[in-house]
């Protein structure tokens, strides 16, 4: 069979062309000696040419192939995780914040600190050089208590005040003014507050709005006579504290009575009982009678009383003039009390002797009292007797209807 071959003719071999020497359909390559000669180098290493060559064929038959047989998908399904895991693991190790030193976690799980700002304090004394001080550092763990100044921790002890209340035209008034006092003195602070019967809704939202951590208690003794009534409320708070082994300092703060804030100040300094001197308004409204101890120091040598009918008590304490360590109540080893009798308020005494009998079932006399402040010199609280029986007010002190005009507008 015959074959046929085309050849170029020699006729065009010598032919030039536009674009250069050599056939229009091919591209010219560079010459053997360009390639030998030291002058030329490839763009990147070969090595790394190979690399990018082996991953691009790894990433495309990953995640482009498809896959003919069985073998060859589950194939691609395990290239296609380790593909996804090396690049998390990538992205893990890449930095994307910073910390500073002083948000390291120091040894705690939690931490609820506050770190307050440094503050300069100015004081300028008849246009003398400024003296400028400087507030350290202070760290307050308002859970626990614990104040950290310079490093060092200091153990704040719990408040537990004890607050009997009744419903009467004043209640509401005297319960957010003592309310918005606690508010001020640092934590940690328990108010328990009795009520008799039942608890009410008024007080219940007078303690809601208060932000005093607090426990609304109801005594089941309804008694009508206002002695025995204050008796039975003080001891079911007294009988709460043991039952629950609460911890800190116990005080009866009265509703309608005044206090200062230095007072709950002081009261963490107490070790087992503290006392101080009271002011009072007498019966009649026209004096002032001071009653409580008479200090050297915080060593109590005596004691200051106005009323001759109360000269034969042992202490001379009004019912806010004191406060006792709450372990007393539940923990009597580490006291060495004798027996374990509970500690209450006896209502088979006479009014003004209810104070006497309590103080006498947590100490045994004065060596075992601390005076404060010291010297006993400062009133810190005032009995002042403003309750309004007989005043007609609306309930709850809510308008149901416009009241009677008197003076009519002319």
């Amino acid at each position: 069979m015959a074959s046929i071959r085309r050849t170029l003719s020699p006729a065009f071999r010598d032919r030039p062309y536009v674009n250069g020497v050599g056939s229009p359909f091919s591209v010219q390559s560079p010459s053997p000696k360009l390639l030998s000669s030291s002058r030329y180098s490839p763009p990147f290493p070969s090595a790394i040419l190979a690399f990018t060559v082996t991953i691009r064929r790894f990433v495309a038959g990953a995640l482009f192939h498809r896959p003919n047989r069985k073998g060859q998908q589950w194939r691609r399904v395990f290239y296609r995780c380790l593909l996804f895991f090396f690049l998390g693991f990538l992205l893990g190790l890449l930095p994307f914040g910073h910390v500073d030193d002083d948000d390291e976690i120091r040894g705690r799980s939690f931490n609820f600190d506050i770190k307050p700002s440094h503050v300069n304090v100015q004081f300028d004394n008849d246009n003398t050089d400024r003296v400028v001080k400087r507030r350290e550092d202070l760290i307050v763990d308002v859970s626990l208590g614990v104040v950290e100044s310079r490093g060092e921790l200091v153990s704040r002890k719990q408040l537990i005040i004890v607050t009997p209340t009744y419903n009467r035209a004043l209640q509401a008034y005297f319960l957010n003014r003592l309310g918005q006092l606690l508010r001020l003195v640092p934590p940690p602070l328990l108010w328990i507050v009795v009520e008799n019967e039942a608890a009410s809704f008024e007080t219940a939202e007078i303690l809601r709005k208060s932000s005093v951590m607090y426990r609304h208690l109801v005594c089941g003794n309804n008694s009508t006579s206002a002695k025995d009534r204050g008796v039975y409320q003080r001891n079911t708070a007294l009988e709460h504290i043991e039952r629950h082994a609460l911890d800190g300092i116990v005080y009866f703060a009265d509703d309608d009575n005044i206090y200062s804030l230095d007072l709950f100040d002081r009261l963490r300094d107490i070790s087992r009982f503290g006392t101080w001197p009271v002011a009072m308004l007498a019966q009649s409204k026209n004096k002032a009678i001071l009653e409580g101890p008479v200090c050297n120091g915080s060593q109590i040598i005596g004691w200051h009383t106005n009323e001759k009918s109360k000269r034969l008590r042992r202490f001379h304490v009004d019912m806010s003039g004191f406060a006792f360590n709450s372990t007393i109540l539940w923990d009597p080893k580490r006291w060495h009390r004798p027996t374990y009798v509970p500690i209450r308020q006896l209502d088979t005494v006479k009014e003004g002797f209810q104070e006497t009998t309590f103080i006498e079932q947590i100490v045994e006399d004065e060596r075992q009292m601390e005076g404060m402040p010291a010297g006993c010199s400062k009133v810190m609280n005032w009995h002042l007797h403003l309750q309004a029986h007989s005043l007609v007010y609306p309930k709850g002190w809510q308008l149901q209807k416009n009241l009677d005009i008197v003076l009519p507008i002319k």
